[in-house]
């Protein structure tokens, strides 16, 4: 149940993880806004102009096809978020000498 209730549940013992989990919701949200900017953007501009007839319905078409291929890009950038590596886990006293655990 209260895996139900969680925002975020942690599969590691590694509290860094909570860090790049606020990292890519944060650069989530800003690809949303981003997409939803560029569509209502294009939306604004371009219909208007192809129902009053000064754009030619086909290069209208290309317009939103290539509107679209740019919202699946920006929001596949995503894709390329990586976690930062765990840091090592020596222990104390040999992390204060300068050993290798």
């Amino acid at each position: 149940m209260a895996i139900c209730a969680a925002d975020l549940i942690l599969l590691r013992d590694d509290l860094h993880v909570v860090a790049d989990a606020i990292k890519l919701a944060r650069g989530t949200f800003r690809t949303i806004r981003r997409n939803l900017a560029w569509a209502f953007g294009y939306n604004l501009a371009a219909l208007p102009l192809a129902a009053l007839g000064f754009l030619n319905p086909i290069v209208a078409s290309a317009a939103m096809t290539l509107s679209s291929v740019f919202v699946v890009w920006n929001s596949l950038r995503l894709g390329r978020f990586r976690v930062r590596a765990a840091p090592s886990r020596r222990p104390a006293a040999a992390a204060a000498s300068g050993r290798a655990a």
